[in-house]
């Protein structure tokens, strides 16, 4: 049974349990850890000491106890954030009971919750007081994530509930995804044992996903299997939207945003970019399906995304995984964005497989065809009958 407590008036020090709540029951992991996007032009440099220290302290079950209470306090009736104004996402703080913390990152933690009788993902980011550079950007990667999760409604992206500004602590309120992230379902499993079938569920969740995404105009640009949530009936969800932006806008931003395995070589070095970045990622997604490994395995980030602009350098393909899926994973990740195709001709290959694959025949590529043809004639697919089982590689 979930162990919660409802988020209090302000306590003293002297108040907080931390032996108590520290032994309530540990959680499954559910929300995507904080996107490590965002960053400066050297996002590898480790933490200094300070850094450490301080979040060290930050960390502290006392110290986050008493923020919670603090910054999280009930708000009265008809009160706004920060501001004074009152937003229609504006969470009823009341209503709201916080239970134990599954995941953590520098500037924010995620608790399992109660909301309105709803069991909740809570991700409270904390705004840095003296650090203008870095308040910045956190609050507008809040206000982005908001801003497109209040507005977005479709079965394969993360159910946005609400969220509070309560300075030094923000909050965004999500669904509760039991199973957590794609990343650490395929931590899980062997290499190479996902069936044809789990692929193609996996990977047309996510591609409808992100076609609704890009047929209203958002480009997501952190696309990774750690921002891929999982429920209890094994659906992907797309989530995190702290970093993504309205096409029409992106190229105002400054700096590459995504995480560096997953990123498209041209935002990597800050070229101009389209929605296509999306693409490149979803191909690096769609090999982690058909391997469960790290892609760029070996390596830093750094030297990934060195590999990958530099050395037009790709994961291996396995050998074992259908050609109509290798062939598309190549497509996606194309050096030349022009050359990556759009989700929705993706998703219209994989319903495609996924049928020849439910009724048992293998579906055949037509080999002579080059990549670089018009969609229309690429994949030319077909269901072939035979006697002969389908393989299917484990």
């Amino acid at each position: 049974m979930l162990s919660c407590f409802r988020l209090a008036r302000p306590a003293a020090a002297s108040d907080a349990d931390p032996a108590a709540l520290a032994s309530s029951p540990r959680l499954p992991f559910a929300l995507a850890s904080p996107s490590t996007s965002g960053r400066g032009k050297h996002p590898w440099l480790s933490e200094s000491a300070d850094d450490m220290e301080r979040n060290k302290r930050w960390d502290s079950m006392e110290s986050w106890s008493m923020l919670l209470d603090t910054a999280l306090a009930p708000t009265a009736a008809g009160e706004g954030d920060s501001s004074g104004r009152r937003e229609e996402w504006m969470a009823d703080l009341s209503q709201l009971f916080i239970g134990n913390k599954f995941a953590s990152g520098a500037n924010s933690r995620i608790y399992r919750g109660i909301y309105k009788q709803r069991a909740v993902a809570v991700k409270m980011v904390r705004i840095p007081e003296r650090d203008e550079e870095r308040r910045a950007v956190l609050e507008d990667q809040f206000n982005s994530e908001v801003a497109f999760l209040s507005r977005l409604y479709h079965p394969n992206i993360v159910q946005f509930i609400a969220a509070c500004k309560k300075p030094p602590v923000y909050c965004i309120i999500t669904e509760y995804m039991s199973q957590g992230t794609l990343r650490m379902y395929l931590n899980k499993k062997d290499p190479y044992s996902l069936s044809p079938e789990t692929i193609l569920k996996l990977a047309l969740d996510i591609s409808r996903g992100m076609e609704y995404l890009h047929a209203q105009g958002v480009i997501h640009r952190d696309l990774k299997s750690q921002n891929l949530l999982l429920n209890d009936e094994m659906r992907v969800k797309v989530a995190d939207f702290g970093t993504s932006c309205l096409e029409t806008r992106c190229q105002a931003s400054k700096g590459n945003k995504g995480t560096y395995r997953w990123m498209a070589p041209e935002m990597t070095k800050e070229k101009p970019y389209t929605r296509k970045v999306d693409v490149y990622s979803f191909g690096i997604v769609l090999w982690e399906l058909t391997t469960c490994l790290l892609p760029f395995q070996g390596m830093t980030p750094v030297q990934a995304a060195y590999a990958a602009c530099e050395k037009n350098l790709r994961p291996p393909l396995s050998s074992s995984c259908p050609p109509v899926l290798n062939n598309l994973i190549k497509r996606c990740w194309s050096a030349n964005p022009s050359r990556r195709p759009e989700f929705s001709y993706i998703v219209s290959v994989l319903e495609k497989y996924d049928h020849c694959v439910k009724e048992g025949m293998p579906m055949m590529v037509h080999q002579e065809l080059r990549l670089w043809r018009s969609f229309a004639k690429i994949f030319r697919m077909g269901c072939i009958t035979s006697n002969l089982p389908i393989s299917v590689h484990v």
